[in-house]
């Protein structure tokens, strides 16, 4: 039986199996089995979701990351509570029924910063969803969240593997510590999000292995990966791009291991290249973020160069998002767009 046959037989794959899937399968036919299997599930549906960008301040050191907290170059911001709840406001006007507030580890923002925030937009909005990811944080704070109304949380494990994870990131950072949030998380009840970068300095074939297996393992309700783009103020700035491609292939394999989940077309794809966000699409994906961050602080969230946040990347572009989508046989929703565990058909 062909790789690609057996996975969406939902048959599990040895680690041999996966590498040959990642390296030598038939990407069009791995493609269309992904399509198959996210209609099985999701239809024609693309879910969309406001993305508002916090602030762009970081304690963290990550050597890949714009916003790290030695890139003495980027000129930093913070939004406040009326700020987000502008953002919020324009986003539910334009029909965004999730919010994603999306920040580094700014210290500056209490626990109960957070919690004020979030019960603010629940509460104009109740029939929003709010997705947080803002880091790491002790279990009592992310329970905290939850309790004024958090629904989901993104926390990208970036690499499953300790040795890899030690490359990418300062001393002071635990990959156990990030698997360990993820649990947290996931134990208090959230939509919980995880995901890796594809292509990032020093990943092999087996490191993407292991983060299959880690997600594997964690079952999470969303999946983002995106390609790593280097960062012209960090020490990886010459550091080769993430293949398009590779990526491409991973957003399928995720689709058939995981077709119940929320897969996001993501920036970092639509920055590599102009037909990155129907490519996600076409690959598996059924998520998309336009951007609700005020227009004078979207270029300084700047994770990596030349960051798409204009054109349709902009929540205000919505409509020709919309046809963008349309054109390819998909269309937008605006429903909260929750995980949906049983195949519709």
């Amino acid at each position: 039986m062909d790789i690609i046959d057996k996975l969406y037989e939902n048959k599990t794959l040895s680690d041999t199996e996966l590498i040959s899937l990642l390296t030598a399968c038939d990407d069009t036919y791995l493609f269309e089995k992904a399509v198959t299997r996210r209609k099985e599930y999701y239809g024609d549906k693309v879910f969309i979701r406001g993305l508002i960008e916090i602030s762009n301040y970081c304690k963290n050191n990550c050597l890949y990351c714009g916003i790290r907290k030695d890139n003495t170059f980027l000129s930093r911001y913070r939004l406040s509570c009326d700020d987000i709840m502008m953002c919020a406001d324009q986003g539910y006007g334009l029909g965004f029924r999730t919010f994603v507030l999306q920040g580094g580890e700014d210290l500056h923002y209490s626990d109960d910063d957070i919690c004020h925030i979030v019960y603010s937009i629940k509460n104009k909005f109740p029939d929003c969803a709010i997705t947080l990811s803002i880091g790491e944080k002790p279990k009592e704070s992310y329970k905290a969240y939850k309790d004024a109304g958090a629904d989901r949380y993104l926390l990208r494990h970036e690499t499953a593997d300790s040795d890899h994870y030690s490359k990418l990131h300062p001393i002071s950072m635990k990959l156990d510590i990030r698997k360990q949030c993820l649990w947290d998380l996931k134990e208090l009840g959230y939509q919980v999000g995880s995901g890796f970068m594809v292509g990032s300095p020093y990943q092999t074939t087996e490191n993407i292995v292991k983060d299959l297996r880690f997600l594997e393992e964690l079952q999470p309700d969303m999946i983002g990966i995106g390609p790593f783009l280097p960062h012209c103020d960090t020490p990886f700035c010459n550091m080769e791009k993430g293949s398009l491609q590779l990526t491409l292939k991973l957003i399928s394999i995720l689709r058939l291991m995981f077709p119940y989940a929320l897969i996001p077309s993501t920036t970092a794809l639509a920055t590599l290249s102009p037909t990155g966000r129907k490519d996600g699409i076409l690959a598996g994906a059924n998520v998309v973020m336009p951007n609700l961050s005020p227009n004078d602080v979207r270029k300084l969230y700047s994770l990596y160069n030349n960051k798409a946040y204009s054109g349709i990347e902009a929540a205000e572009a919505k409509d020709k998002l919309c046809k963008e989508i349309e054109s390819i046989g998909y269309r937008v929703v605006t429903d909260i767009g929750n995980v949906n565990k049983k195949s519709a058909i």
